[in-house]
């Protein structure tokens, strides 16, 4: 029987704060985490671009890791406004997000795109936190593991492994929506997810991380979190408030807690 990986709650701050009220919440996490005593969890924040380096610094002694919310493929040239995975991992980030639905529904970003840009991290010796998920005229056309399935296979490079890829799976309808799919819906979606994992890096597909992410909030986390096969979450609108970031950070579950079946390759 595999052992569950220890889950990861990551806040995605978005294009919101600034220094003074980006590293004021910071510290508010920190302090918490400090001093906690429940079930082991890492916990990530991703600020933006601007802010990333100084909290950095400012987070270094403390258990909480600092991550981008992209990055470019490149490694550096004449690209006006982007930003490198080498001058990201410089700041001293440890994690990158990529393939957001924002991204790649703003940006028109391609898996194609997405799996490169994974592959920039990878060359850095950072983890890429690879999102994935369907929009809701997908959902309704009951295409939902069929796009997941192509999204996994063409996102994620021959690269990843356990210790530099976390799998966040976003229902596009669900982002800053208030609606979350079942309990019953999301474990259908992270079983496909584990077993094309499995399939194609054998064992060490039952030690990357798998997030649900999409309207996670202090309300739904302790179902969510319990769910099998969902190793975390990727939090947006209620990572930017530290209590309620807090409050998802505590819904972690003992590993005793958890039932995640193990399904062996024939």
């Amino acid at each position: 029987m595999a052992n569950a990986p220890i889950p990861l709650i990551a806040g995605n701050w978005k294009m919101n704060t600034f220094h003074n009220d980006g590293h004021q919440l910071a510290n508010d996490v920190a302090e918490r985490m400090m001093n906690r005593m429940g079930p082991p969890v890492d916990v990530a924040v991703c600020p933006p671009i601007t802010i990333a380096g100084s909290l950095c610094a400012f987070l270094a002694p403390t258990p909480i890791k600092v991550g981008a919310q992209d990055c470019s493929q490149l490694a550096n040239g004449a690209h006006t406004g982007d930003v490198s995975a080498e001058q990201i991992a410089n700041l001293g980030c440890a994690c990158v997000i990529v393939g957001h639905s924002e991204r790649r529904r703003d940006h028109h970003e391609t898996n194609e795109l997405v799996r490169a840009k994974a592959e920039a991290v990878h060359r850095t010796r950072m983890t890429a936190i690879i999102c994935i998920g369907e929009t809701q005229e997908e959902r309704d056309a009951g295409k939902t593991i069929e796009v997941v399935t192509k999204q996994l296979e063409e996102s994620v490079p021959e690269s990843c492994h356990s210790g530099n890829t976390v799998i966040a799976y976003e229902p596009v309808w669900a982002i800053g929506t208030g609606r979350t799919p079942t309990s019953a819906e999301i474990a259908e979606v992270h079983q496909q997810i584990r077993d094309l994992l499995f399939e194609r890096f054998d064992y060490d597909g039952f030690a990357i991380r798998i997030l649900y992410g999409g309207s996670v909030n202090e309300k739904n986390a302790h179902d969510i979190l319990r769910v099998p096969h969902v190793n975390g979450a990727l939090v947006g609108g209620a990572s930017l408030k530290s209590d309620t970031f807090w409050s998802i950070i505590e819904a972690v579950p003992k590993p005793s807690e958890v039932s995640a079946p193990v399904r062996v390759k024939a």
